[in-house]
């Protein structure tokens, strides 16, 4: 599994694709963070980082399905897929590599936003002045959001063989996880409500951004990760159908 993973991510770091989305991420976050007067946090008033975690699951939305859409999709196109799967190597293993590629691109971008939590507590008054507890749970969900999006993006990606095409579902699968359930949920009351919510991704990413590290929220992610990794494994085995 390392060795595809070693693989695949330096596959991406000799391509455009790492250095593209690293890019757009911290461009698009700066912006808004920094720049643009109705969301920076130097017209806020408040030291604050909300405005980056808001976004920060949009940009995603687009972009990790963008890193993922090859893991699969190219080597079908290429004709590449059997030699793949004929090396001494099982089915998680393929998939657990190409995925942990993926997923550790995305980790990457997250690494240069340390700087924006460092340059907020200095400019806090009194310096310091920053919940760093929701920073750190907004942080986590933003890296198991991540994970999420990559898992629905592999699976996206062994579906077809087109790129385009499997970006395309990853987009509309990761948006559906992530706003759908609560958009549904706004159509019930109560208990109703609740419960639909729950099953979308943005419920147990807002109780992480409060600072409140749950392990139910912990629980739901890792179970959506490994189902759809399980679902791209059984993609893969339906070959020999």
């Amino acid at each position: 599994m390392f060795a595809v993973l070693r693989k695949e991510f330096n596959a991406f770091l000799n391509s455009p694709v790492a250095y593209v989305v690293l890019g757009v991420f911290l461009v698009a976050t700066g912006l808004f963070v920094w720049v643009f007067p109705d969301s920076s946090v130097l017209d806020y008033g408040f030291a604050d980082l909300q405005t980056l975690f808001n976004l920060a699951p949009w940009i995603f939305l687009f972009l990790i399905p963008a890193i993922t859409m090859r893991t699969f999709a190219e080597e079908k196109k290429a004709g590449t897929i059997e030699l793949l799967l004929t090396r001494p190597l099982t089915d998680g293993q393929l998939v657990g590599g190409k995925y942990l590629a993926c997923l550790l691109l995305a980790l990457l971008a997250l690494v240069p936003t340390l700087l924006y939590y460092y340059s907020v507590v200095k400019l806090g008054a009194p310096e310091g002045n920053i919940d760093s507890a929701a920073f750190a749970g907004s942080l986590i969900g933003l890296a198991l959001l991540a994970a999420v999006f990559a898992a629905i993006g592999v699976l996206a990606s062994a579906l077809t063989r087109d790129q385009i095409i499997a970006f395309l579902v990853a987009v509309v699968g990761c948006f559906l996880v992530y706003s759908g359930f609560d958009s549904l949920a706004s159509l019930f009351e109560g208990g109703p409500a609740y419960y639909i919510g729950q099953l979308g991704i943005a419920a147990h990413y807002r109780d992480l951004s409060k600072g409140l590290v749950d392990s139910r929220d912990l629980l739901y992610f890792f179970s959506v990760v490994a189902a759809m990794l399980l679902a791209t494994r059984l993609v893969l085995r339906s070959r020999n159908w």
